[in-house]
Order: structure tokens, then sequence, then C-alpha cells
């Protein structure tokens, strides 16, 4: 198995809330990839169709039925993916075609029967294949994200076999929940993705801090977010509105080598496909001192049980 892996985090901005668009920018963005010699492709948190930065920055998003926001949730859900839709499929067949392992976060919406009224923060996984090689939905939206997301479940808790390796993901502070991160170090990921808004410096150290503890790379993936992009539905604060082009998200997409030193520094307010070359080797190497899935656990004092089932 090739120990050498070419990684692609893509820091650019997605075409908020806007599904056609966004797809004619994935195929690009992968083909930009795909010439840089990337073997796996990272897109950052809810990255199709847009994180809803605005959660955090328009005062009047939490009015009880408050029609501009329940406008923007209506619209959120138009743009979200249906997993077995055509979006998704085609994403898959230009994974195929290119020779990428793609790992994406999504807007999520199950299009009919039980739950089609909720959307999902969802972290989905293609194989080089094309096929869906894992589909995760985050456990619990973070703070105000509770607004729009529902829960996810335990089913995407596992990494998946490539042909470089082992590559899981979680997304964003489910990194500061310590027996999802054990599950997920369990699953014996070489390459794990760590999806954000923006990878501040408190997710600069949650990612940093993953890669050492799981003795694995570590891919913190951040977004370009511009005050424009924030549905026009809401008001804005006045020193906001003065500023179309202010970065709301501002990248610091890196990636962390197993000893918890950067490979890829963070690289903030800039746009673009980034790589860099990792050896898979080190994650052996560095679990000479530390595997908190192997000689540095403690079966026999702790065990640990995971509903993997989809709810």
């Amino acid at each position: 198995m090739n120990k050498i892996v070419t990684i692609g985090v893509v820091q650019s901005a997605p075409e908020y809330l806007d599904i056609e668009k966004s797809l004619e920018k994935v195929e690009s963005l992968l083909k930009e990839a795909a010439n840089q010699g990337a073997d796996l492709v990272c897109f950052g948190e809810t990255w199709f169709t847009g994180y809803p930065a605005w959660i955090d920055y328009c005062d009047e998003y939490a009015k009880w039925d408050f029609r501009p926001t329940k406008a923007v949730f209506a619209k959120t859900y138009e743009n979200s993916l249906d997993v077995k839709g055509a979006e998704v499929a085609q994403i898959g067949k230009w994974a195929k075609e290119l020779g990428l392992t793609i790992v994406m976060g999504i807007n999520e919406k199950v299009a009919t029967g039980a739950g089609n009224g909720t959307i999902y923060n969802s972290l989905l996984t293609w194989g080089d294949n094309g096929e869906i090689a894992n589909h995760h939905r985050k456990l619990m939206p973070t703070h105000t994200e509770r607004l729009l997301y529902g829960q996810g479940d335990g089913a995407g808790l596992k990494s998946v076999e490539t042909k470089f390796g082992r590559v899981g993901g979680l997304i964003c502070w489910e990194h500061w929940m310590p027996l999802t991160r054990q599950t997920m170090h369990n699953s014996g990921e070489d390459i794990h993705i760590a999806v954000w808004p923006k990878v501040h410096e408190m997710l600069q150290i949650a990612t940093r801090s993953y890669a050492f503890e799981g003795r694995c790379f570590a891919v913190g993936v951040g977004q370009i977010m511009r005050v424009k992009d924030i549905p026009e539905e809401l008001s804005l604060p006045e020193e906001l509105a003065k500023h179309p082009e202010h970065l709301l998200l501002n990248g610091g997409s890196c990636i962390v080598g197993p000893d918890g030193h950067y490979v890829m520094e963070p690289i903030w307010d800039k746009e673009g496909v980034f790589t860099a070359e990792v050896d898979l080797n080190r994650c052996i190497e560095e679990k000479m001192a530390l595997d908190v899935t192997g000689h540095y656990q403690r079966n026999d004092v702790f065990d640990l049980n995971v509903d993997k089932k989809r709810k």
C-alpha cells in the first residue's frame, strides 16, 4: 500500500444557498485538486451550500415565529442535498473519473418520508470508485446551530479504507466530545478530516490535539464566507453592511502530523486549493510512545459501547 499521500484542502467560498452553481464550482475545484496531484480532497463544514454564519451575526434571527428566519430556513432546506439525489451521484462520478477520495461537509435533507422537514449538518465521504463510503450526521449541533439542524446518530462514526489508508472525520465541536474522539481513534484512522467554519486559535488546538492523541494526520478545513453571502432576508448590523467583502469566515486550514506539529501551517484570508504530501509511516512511528487504542488503552478498566444504528 502506498504510504505517500497528497492531501488537497479546499478553502474556497461556496456559491451560497445555490445548488446548481455550487455543483459547478465543485467540478472546477476537484479538477484543480487533481491537477495538483491530490489523492484526497477535503471541503469544510456544510460547504455545500454554505455554513449559516448569519446565526452569529444577525441579532434578530432567533425571534419566535420570525418570518425572515423561517424564509432562510426554507431556502437552506431547498438548497440542501438528498444523499440519494442526483448532485451526490454526480460528485461520485467526478471522484471516479479523477481518481479522488472526497470528504465534504453538506447541508443534508431527507427528501421524502419521516423527517423530511429536518436539515442535518452532515459529512460525506466518496471513495475513488465513486460510491458513498461514509455518511456521518453531526451528533449535536453546536449552540445556535440547533435553530437549524437536527441531531445526528452514531451510524457514521467510523473510518473507511481507501487505496492509501483509513480516512475518517468529525464535524466542528464533536472534537470536544471525548467518547466520540475515542470511537474514531478505535476505527484506526490514518488521516482524520476535522471540518470547521473557520479554524480559529482554539480550533487549531483541537486539531493539533486530535492528531497527537490519535497518532494520525489531522486536516483542519476552514472556509471562506463574506458579508455579502448572508441571506438578503436578514438585516445586517450597520458596521457589517458597509463592508460586503469583509470575511466572516477567513479560513485557517491546516494539516497536522501525528506528533502534533504542523505539516501545513494555517492559511488565512486566502482562497484556493492547497496541497501537501504526507507519509503515513509516521503514524506507526509515533505509536511507539502513545497508542490510545492499543498499549496505552486499558480495556480491562474501560468499556466503550457505541450505538451505530441510523436513527
